[in-house]
């Protein structure tokens, strides 16, 4: 049954589980500037970009192409489906799979599976990429992964669920932060939130659908630290 009061954390697992978030968060928050971390902001562009075009292929709409660009912008093409379900689902839908990537991590099998449709999700954009950013980012990331599955299962290197930990902790405070840096510090006029309030002016303005978002992003963070401590437990 599982331990949902978390009643006598935190054991070995919950113990390494929270530092290791712990040092990622540091070392990201000191490399933030730097490219080192280049690679890792354009794949949390890459997961927005693709949440786009997932919201509009399951509203019956049609994805002509997809870009992400060097400085860490990004743009979906999109033809019908429903508009104001497709505009929310870049910000939210990048937050999300960081959760999901963080508590693929608490287990080796689900960490393979979260690896593997990452593999196709890459392979899949490759076909809808429109410049050269975008599909050398998959094609790095591509062997990226595959590299470290290679390791994981022929060599005494296991550093998939790591790997899998840090992409889901980068992608979920690269979240956080882009929709305060695009939607709250600095009102960018052509930002999903401002045309999100445009057609759903109630019961706020771009900025404060920003600011929804970002508490959203927030809840999404601490739920994949709980469950993956639930899940540990």
């Amino acid at each position: 049954m599982a331990n949902w009061e978390l009643q006598s954390c935190c054991n070995h697992s919950q113990t390494t589980f929270l530092v290791t978030i712990g040092v990622y968060m540091v070392v990201i928050l000191l490399l933030w500037r730097t490219f080192l971390l280049t690679p890792f902001k354009l794949i949390t562009v890459f997961l927005h970009e693709a949440s786009h075009a997932v919201a509009c292929k399951l509203t019956c709409g049609h994805v002509e192409g997809i870009k992400v660009h060097a400085d860490e912008g990004g743009v979906t093409q999109t033809r019908g489906g429903i508009y104001w379900v497709i505009l929310p689902a870049g910000y939210l839908g990048s937050s999300f799979w960081g959760m999901v990537l963080i508590l693929a991590s608490t287990d080796l099998l689900s960490a393979r599976i979260a690896a593997g449709c990452f593999l196709v999700a890459l392979i899949v954009v490759l076909f809808y990429a429109k410049n050269w950013t975008l599909r050398g980012l998959c094609i790095g990331f591509i062997i990226f992964i595959a590299i470290v599955w290679l390791l994981q299962e022929r060599t005494t290197v296991r550093i998939l669920r790591y790997v899998i930990l840090f992409i889901g902790v980068m992608n979920s405070l690269f979240s956080v932060y882009d929709i305060y840096d695009d939607l709250i510090s600095r009102r960018v006029n052509s930002s999903d939130a401002e045309k999100f309030a445009e057609i759903c002016p109630c019961p706020c303005n771009g900025v404060g659908w920003g600011f929804i978002w970002g508490m959203i992003s927030f809840i999404f963070l601490g739920t994949s630290v709980y469950i993956g401590l639930v899940i540990l437990s």
